[in-house]
């Protein structure tokens, strides 16, 4: 069976397309599963994508993530700036990490600056759009090739 890339989006995610579009697009996180299952697939992975509001459901995910996946790609959202108890929950998770963001964060506002997440990831996508989780499920692919 192919090995599994758990990708994790935090708050407001479940907004994708609709809430500031002139920030985060118009694609929705369902067009984000989609093309994210299909790369996975054509490098003889698979992926699923997941959502939370909430920060202790992120964390169960993760947790989760240690007995299932081979990768995780986060998005924390908002919470990249403020969980420490994400980034335990990452430290806890062998395989490797890569964080991605939507909007080119280090030309927003000084608190996005920072992230706690970056402390555990392997690499971080920033600025590319929804294109940020192709780029790093092509690199969860090198990364576990």
């Amino acid at each position: 069976m192919a090995q599994l890339i758990t990708i994790i989006n935090g708050p407001n995610l479940n907004l994708l397309g609709q809430r500031q579009p002139e920030i985060y697009g118009y694609d929705t996180l369902d067009d984000v599963a989609k093309s994210c299952a299909d790369i996975a697939e054509s490098l003889g992975l698979r992926s699923e994508l997941m959502q939370s509001n909430h920060e202790g459901v992120l964390i169960d995910m993760i947790h989760t993530a240690r007995q299932t996946s081979a990768g995780i790609i986060i998005n924390p959202a908002a919470l990249t700036h403020t969980s420490v108890a994400l980034l335990d929950a990452l430290h806890t998770f062998d395989g490797p990490v890569l964080e991605v963001h939507i909007s080119n964060v280090h030309k927003r506002e000084s608190f996005r600056h920072s992230s706690y997440v970056s402390l555990r990831a392997d690499g971080v996508i920033a600025g590319f759009g929804v294109q940020g989780y192709s780029l790093a499920m092509q690199r969860m692919g090198t990364l576990l090739g």
